[in-house]
């Protein structure tokens, strides 16, 4: 069969890794895909927003199953365009997609279904927003309301922080109009921890868990970015937890989404926050996380292919779904300056040097090719990682990865996992 992954980053670069690896699979189209993807995969020159122009060209090559990475087409509607179309298609309708598309909304089915989470109000008024911060005081967090690439959130430990940040978000409009309103949440204390799920509509599947590392600095400092690395599983998560968590959050959600007349089918994130031993959920996103996917895809032993057909195709409880002992650590090295301004066109040395590496795979997120050579071409630029047989043994397999590699200018966190660890001590 032929399959198109729409993307460009680390979270496509896996799922392509992981679905030639199908023996269902002849040939694998990425658009517009990157650097590392054009290695394994034919790349498209399509944008990922370009939802009609990718309809077209799935319907042309005879593509028989296409699976979304990124949000923007999600929530544009590509999912209904392919349906239309007669196209299969894995991800979630635009109107289950707005999981994402709008915090309000998803704080308004969890309200309405009983989904454990923080407190909260929206507000589409920047001056009634500031008095609410007056009255409730902080710490607190600021969201913006729409699609603003990981980065719409503020920690905000003081009211002035507060303020600033509906400033930014609704006054001088830093995430476009993603920030015509913002959700403002109470502060939750605790450890925050991903679970994904499979979701046909009906059934559920869930995938291990995994942990993300948002801050820009070690130990969780600076603004947020798009993820700095990640791994699974994730201790602060147990197996009863876990049950906690499909029985509390998940089968709820997929339940109410379909009695709202929104069935979600394809992959549901769940970022949860671990309060006093009871999962919260901070948000739900509506595709694989960015780099919690990467680890992952490296654990997953079965083919992924049947799984994403039964998710479209409404058999998910017909797939039984199995996952390697052990762990994945992966690691982002990015380019300095990121989540703010940083320079393109850097030359990358080092990548040949782990293509034969045992347990490592490079995935290649902000990169393109330049003649002979691989150049940086984005903020988050490599997702290094590796498998072993234990959080400890990932991490020095991945970092020792990871200094092989360079650029001018090369960024990483040195402490991605640091946290399994001492809970595993």
């Amino acid at each position: 069969m032929k399959v198109l992954v729409i993307g460009s980053g680390g979270r496509e670069h896996a799922l392509i890794w992981k679905i030639q690896q199908s023996p269902k699979v002849s040939h694998t189209y990425c658009a517009p895909g990157n650097a590392g993807i054009a290695e394994i995969a034919e790349t498209v020159n399509l944008s990922a927003s370009d939802i009609e122009g990718l309809a077209r060209f799935a319907s042309k090559n005879e593509v028989d199953l296409t699976i979304v990475g990124p949000e923007v087409p999600l929530t544009m509607g590509i999912v209904d365009l392919f349906e239309k179309s007669g196209l299969k298609i894995f991800g979630p309708s635009k109107k289950a997609a707005e999981m994402e598309g709008s915090k309000s909304f998803s704080k308004e089915i969890m309200k309405k279904y009983g989904i454990p989470t923080a407190a909260y109000e929206s507000f589409t008024s920047k001056e009634e927003a500031l008095t609410y911060i007056d009255r409730v005081g902080a710490p607190i967090v600021i969201k913006a309301d729409g699609l603003a690439a990981g980065k719409g959130v503020v920690v905000a430990m003081t009211v002035e922080e507060a303020k600033a940040a509906v400033h930014s978000i609704m006054g001088e409009k830093v995430f476009g109009s993603a920030g015509n309103s913002v959700v403002i949440e109470e502060f939750m204390e605790g450890e925050e921890a991903s679970i994904l799920a499979f979701s046909d509509g009906k059934n559920v599947a869930m995938l291990p868990s995994a942990q993300d590392h948002k801050p820009i600095f070690d130990d969780d400092y600076g603004p947020n970015t798009g993820g700095m690395g990640a791994y699974s599983p994730a201790p602060v998560i147990t197996k009863e937890m876990e049950k906690e968590i499909l029985e509390t959050i998940i089968i709820p959600t997929i339940k109410g989404m379909a009695s709202e007349g929104r069935a979600y089918k394809g992959i549901l994130y769940t970022g949860l926050m671990i309060t006093d031993k009871r999962p919260k959920v901070v948000e739900f996103n509506a595709r694989f996380g960015d780099p919690e996917c990467q680890p992952l895809m490296m654990r997953m032993e079965s083919d992924i292919i049947p799984v994403m057909e039964a998710s479209t195709d409404g058999t998910l409880d017909k797939v039984d779904i199995k996952w390697k002992e052990g762990a994945s650590v992966c690691v982002v090295m990015a380019s300095k300056g990121y989540p703010g301004s940083y320079k393109k066109g850097q030359v990358i040395s080092g990548l040949d040097t782990l293509k034969k590496e045992e347990n490592v795979f490079v995935f290649h997120a902000g990169t393109k090719e330049s003649g002979e050579d691989v150049v940086t071409n984005g903020g988050r630029v490599l997702g290094v990682t590796a498998t072993g047989e234990n959080v400890k043994n990932a991490i020095t397999r991945a970092y020792g990865a990871v200094h092989k590699i360079n650029w001018d200018g090369a960024y990483f966190r040195k402490d991605i996992g640091k946290k399994a660890l001492e809970r595993n001590q």
